[in-house]
């Protein structure tokens, strides 16, 4: 048999309290009292026993990580001439029954057979059962490699669960004056923005991207730095390349006025994009985050700007623009999302325009959000890249904040904007919950030909 099996001791009582699981000597025993009223079969050796309400009945199963000769049991595929001899590993099933579901009183009928797997397919280190995982109960399979996968019971057997959700986000869309020009002259199609972005959009099951400016369908209000206004095309490309969110708490959110950002809002919302960091003028209460859920997992998506570059937020609409300010209000935002989701990602406008390093503003600002459970935290408004690292409280609670995107699109002249990033992750559920298990930052560069931009990846 393998040399790397961990061969575990156990012994602990089912949910009810009245059965004892005794596992030693990779055997396992069931207690009924007193009594011994099973064990496990000849032959079998026991690598792991718990107790799980694996099928959501309401009663606990006992679960067993076990070894056999053989990979199939009495029956085999057709296919299949004859057993192997070797030890494999499987999983083992028995129904826990109540004393009361039994028309005897022969105890040693109490726990029978529910459902015996063939070979697993996959060397096994560890088997876990996270009976918090609401709505229901989950098998956690810990690989030779350390790869945690989740198994969930489907009617007969257990069925792999997808919980793997994967992300990209883009930094500052900026629509300067030579970029909507050549859009307008070219019958407003925009989807030169993102057609180098197509399939990274369509291979993530969520894809951001900051929406800098506001959005207008008056040729009039189309305008260029210092108060920019976007052409709405620009808003219809962002949809029609397949984006999920856009961040608009920006300080350009009110160049066009209040009016543009109820527009913009009115706009994605009517798209199917999310539109997080701007509130419409109809929306009186403040909603500090949005909700958004993939694969089963919630995700509260919230998004602040440093500031509005002196324009004030109207006072009877407060809430028009989320602002990045009020400690003690936005700690309270976050308690909420947390509440209400499994997992939270703050986009924050903030920072210093040019410079490639995080200041103070930022820095503080990563703190409070630390210590406050954020567990993604993304930056934008500096316009060239930021470093991007892990950040861990005294309670071993870890974020992963990308200080600066940089920008996706724009004409600014300065060399150093022209390259922007991708920040790229997955979020997955382990028997910890969900957990980021993947990241990377890929640096992205704007070109511009033949009065044309485009973005791709940089070489």
């Amino acid at each position: 048999m393998p040399r790397w099996i961990s061969w575990e001791d156990t012994e602990e009582y089912d949910a009810s309290g009245r059965y004892r699981l005794l596992a030693a000597h990779k055997s396992v025993q069931i207690l009924y009292g007193e009594d011994v009223i099973w064990c496990a079969p000849d032959g079998v050796k026991v690598q792991k026993a718990l107790f799980s309400d694996i099928d959501n009945d309401g009663q606990d199963e006992l679960v067993l990580l076990c070894w056999k000769r053989g990979r199939y049991g009495k029956s085999k595929p057709v296919w299949v001439e004859k057993d192997e001899q070797g030890w494999s590993q499987h999983l083992f099933v028995y129904e826990v029954m109540s004393k009361q579901d039994m028309s005897c009183l022969d105890i040693t009928k109490l726990v029978k057979p529910k459902w015996m797997s063939s070979y697993l397919g996959q060397d096994v280190s560890k088997l876990a059962s996270n009976q918090k995982s609401a709505p229901y109960n989950r098998l956690w399979l810990t690989d030779l490699e350390g790869n945690v996968s989740s198994w969930v019971w489907d009617s007969w057997g257990f069925t792999k669960e997808e919980t793997d959700i994967s992300f990209v986000a883009f930094g500052d869309l900026l629509a300067h004056e030579p970029i909507y020009r050549y859009g307008l002259q070219n019958g407003g199609d925009f989807g030169f923005l993102f057609e180098n972005m197509e399939d990274v959009i369509a291979g993530s099951d969520v894809a951001v991207i900051n929406q800098e400016t506001p959005l207008t369908d008056q040729l009039s209000m189309v305008s260029d730095y210092p108060r920019f206004g976007t052409p709405v095309q620009v808003g219809e490309a962002i949809a029609d390349a397949g984006f999920d969110v856009v961040t608009c708490a920006t300080n350009h959110a009110l160049d066009r006025g209040a009016e543009g950002v109820d527009f913009t809002k009115a706009f994605f919302d009517g798209s199917g994009v999310v539109c997080v960091g701007i509130q419409s003028l109809s929306e009186a209460e403040y909603l500090p985050y949005r909700v958004i859920t993939r694969n089963g997992a919630r995700f509260a998506l919230l998004n602040y700007t440093y500031g509005t570059n002196g324009i004030a937020v109207p006072n009877d609409n407060p809430h028009i623009v989320h602002l990045l300010e009020d400690e003690e209000k936005i700690r309270g935002d976050i308690a909420a999302a947390k509440e209400d989701a499994d997992f939270v990602i703050v986009f924050a406008h903030w920072g210093t325009e040019y410079e490639q390093e995080p200041d103070q503003f930022q820095k503080k600002w990563a703190q409070v959000f630390l210590d406050s459970g954020v567990d993604i935290l993304i930056g934008t408004h500096p316009h060239i890249m930021q470093p991007y690292e892990v950040l861990e409280d005294n309670d071993g609670h870890r974020m992963l904040v990308y200080y600066s995107l940089g920008n996706y699109i724009s004409a600014q002249p300065q060399k150093s904007c022209v390259k922007g990033a991708m920040a790229e992750f997955t979020v997955s559920l382990t028997s910890d919950g969900y957990q980021i298990t993947a990241y990377d930052l890929k640096p992205l560069e704007i070109t511009w030909k033949d009065a044309r931009f485009t973005v791709d990846f940089a070489q």
